[in-house]
């Protein structure tokens, strides 16, 4: 492996099972530049540590073009963390590195850090903790990004936790801050933060990385007004459950119901369940993290909610809706509901009538429509 180039190996990337378009990337060239930036920290014995790492660019870039022996990975979306393993499988590489949580074990001795900077400065803030808290006192992070998604904020949370921040020189839309001398850390780690929402009645707890923290984006709000035409189900799914609003407002509403709160996100999943126990939910409500439900079986839910995303990482693309309406098509019962509040700009009601089956409009403002789709048979 450590013979290859970082051409070869970006070549033989695949998202699989992420979405996959024609104008969608399994790496790009924020990838590149941090590589060939930390080219000079490298080396066979070095500990490194890798956060953000989308398919596998980075961590199988280090171990081919810098000839690490070993790498430790955390990857927030389990798609990431099996496209990482299907990629190393194409590539032949059945060791080196270990997939780890966002804690001490990922971080434990690191000596470089590389990190594909985050949409926000929350999530920034929460690796930028985690880097200091646990890595060698020597360590180097190596932080890069798209210019055009980059801020001047991002300088002042690493400047917060490093003595040293330096950006470097731009190349290809990208930018690298270099931070060293990490800053002693005392207290407790800043997250999950929990908020008490009195609107709902309702204390919302977050991790960095998840969507609209412990606020309560709109499209959630526009759809929990139907919360009480919803029907009760045995089972109830809340699909992309974020920090596990839906969930816990359906289960506090609907003590018979068993609900489950799924996210591909393992900060989602993290922040659902401490959402639910600080609301004396947590016997009521089961956290999974999932892929669109690949492992819940077939016809198995009476209810599903949806709020789907319509980004795919920095992407403007409706793929993670087709994704997750084909998911609710198959988990749900026959007659069973999926209830999906989505921006109204996207006209999913064909999508939805095709995987799910008959499907009505709830509601509409001036920038959602909530859709009701009845399940249908599925052939023997």
């Amino acid at each position: 492996m450590a013979g290859n180039t970082l051409e070869s190996v970006f070549a033989g990337l695949r998202r699989f099972p992420d979405v996959e378009a024609p104008n969608l990337q399994a790496w790009d060239a924020t990838d590149k530049l941090l590589l060939e930036t930390a080219a000079g920290l490298l080396a066979p014995d070095s500990r490194v540590a890798v956060v953000g790492d989308r398919y596998g660019a980075l961590t199988l870039g280090a171990l081919a073009a810098g000839g690490v022996r070993h790498v430790q990975v955390h990857q927030d979306l389990i798609t990431g963390e099996r496209a990482l393993r299907n990629n190393a499988a194409a590539l032949g590489v059945d060791a080196g590195f270990e997939q780890l949580p966002l804690g001490p074990a990922l971080f434990d001795g690191a000596s470089v850090v590389l990190l594909q900077l985050p949409k926000t400065l929350a999530e920034l803030e929460e690796v930028a903790d985690a880097v200091a808290r646990y890595a060698a006192p020597h360590t180097v992070l190596v932080a890069g990004g798209r210019i055009k998604h980059m801020s001047l904020g991002m300088n002042g949370v690493l400047l917060r936790h490093f003595s040293d921040v330096q950006p470097q020189l731009a190349r290809q839309k990208s930018r690298v801050l270099i931070a060293r001398d990490p800053r002693p850390v005392t207290g407790p780690p800043p997250f999950p933060v929990a908020d008490r929402n009195d609107e709902l009645d309702l204390t919302v707890c977050a991790r960095g990385a998840v969507f609209a923290g412990t606020k309560l984006d709109i499209g959630t709000r526009f759809l929990l007004r139907y919360l009480p035409d919803m029907p009760s189900a045995g089972t109830v799914v809340d699909l992309g459950c974020g920090t596990g609003i839906l969930a816990a407002m359906y289960a506090g509403s609907h003590p018979e119901s068993n609900v489950t709160a799924t996210d591909q996100s393992a900060a989602a999943v993290d922040s659902a369940r401490a959402t639910a126990e600080a609301n004396g939910l947590a016997g009521r409500i089961a956290v999974l993290q999932d892929d669109a439900m690949s492992s819940l079986p077939d016809s198995s839910a009476g209810l599903i909610l949806l709020n789907p995303p319509f980004h795919l990482g920095a992407s403007v693309h409706a793929g993670a809706g087709i994704k997750m309406f084909e998911a609710a098509g198959r988990v749900l019962e026959p007659g069973g509901e999926l209830w999906t509040v989505y921006n109204s700009h996207l006209q999913y009601l064909p999508a939805l009538e095709r995987y799910v089956g008959p499907t009505r409009v709830a509601g509409r403002n001036a920038k959602f429509t909530v859709a009701v789709s009845t399940g249908r048979a599925r052939p023997q």
